[in-house]
């Protein structure tokens, strides 16, 4: 199977580096989308965090952008082929990306991988490694593209998100909602969703099991993704 059927839309993924996955999915679900009317995704791929909000809130105007012009072309199909086409998807880097207005919300599953071993594919490499967006560019074009009343979305992996969490205090970014994210009961925290804006607020910190022990869907992540999943 080429593509991933969700609910509402379907997100083919075989020209892109990174496929559909349960990161992106906890991302697109749990996004704090409140009171916006503008959102930006950072590093669209297949478009999958467009159209989860999308779907979410339907008058959201949405901007993807995507430096890979393979997932690009794949996020424009897929955009074109759901109920929303009027997300709108350019092709370039965002540290190139311009906007006269700021945005009210934005949202990244970005590159995370800072030393790890390359493999042979380059457009792979890209979606997957700092190289091309480390994480101090990616909270810098979150800095210029917003307001002073915006959230910045972003998952990561546990060890990255401690790092990452750092970088957006020293750019004056604090952290209101943390999320911490475990496969089963008897695995470590894995994951980390965060929600970072220029407000102090009291840190919300929750946690969510994806299984539970009989390795079914849990409850928290069934309330959570239920209105995505086909089957669920």
């Amino acid at each position: 199977m080429s593509g991933f059927t969700f609910k509402q839309f379907k997100v083919e993924h075989d020209s892109c580096a990174m496929k559909v996955s349960t990161d992106g999915i906890l991302l697109g679900a749990w996004a704090y989308l409140k009171g916006a009317n503008t959102l930006l995704d950072i590093g669209t791929g297949t478009g999958l965090l467009a159209l989860m909000c999308k779907q979410r809130q339907p008058a959201l105007s949405i901007t993807a952008v995507e430096i890979d012009e393979a997932a690009y072309k794949q996020a424009q199909q897929n955009i074109a082929s759901s109920p929303w086409p009027n997300i709108t998807v350019k092709h370039t880097t965002i540290q190139a990306f311009k906007q006269a207005a700021p945005f009210d919300v934005v949202i990244s599953n970005p590159p995370y991988f800072n030393r790890s071993l390359k493999g042979l594919s380059d457009a792979r490499n890209t979606a997957r490694h700092t190289d091309g967006l480390s994480f101090d560019e990616l909270i810098h074009a979150y800095m210029r593209l917003s307001h002073e009343h915006s959230c910045f979305n972003v998952i990561l992996p546990t060890t990255e998100a401690g790092l990452f969490i750092e970088l957006a205090k020293q750019s004056g970014l604090y952290l209101n909602a943390h999320c911490q994210i475990k496969t089963t009961p008897s695995k470590a925290f894995s994951r980390s969703l965060m929600r970072f804006s220029l407000v102090n607020t009291l840190l919300e910190l929750t946690s969510l099991c994806i299984k539970d022990e009989n390795n079914r869907y849990s409850d928290d992540y069934i309330a959570l993704c239920k209105a995505f999943y086909l089957k669920m």
